[in-house]
């Protein structure tokens, strides 16, 4: 049987909010929920791009 690779991973979680990696490009993206709705959003660096974990750091 073929092992399940999991594409997004939480990496940090703290009251209704998360921070969750792609874990094919790297991207960190912000996932906040409250009551029955929610918001997801790339992570930005100080350039405007979006904040990607380096594969060396990524969980396995």
């Amino acid at each position: 049987m073929a092992k399940k690779y999991k594409r997004f991973v939480v990496v940090y979680e703290e009251a209704g909010s998360q921070i969750i990696v792609d874990m094919i490009t790297g991207v960190n993206y912000l996932w906040i929920k409250e009551g029955y709705g929610g918001g997801l959003t790339p992570l930005l660096d100080r350039d405007g791009k979006p904040l990607v974990t380096p594969a060396e750091l990524l969980p396995r």
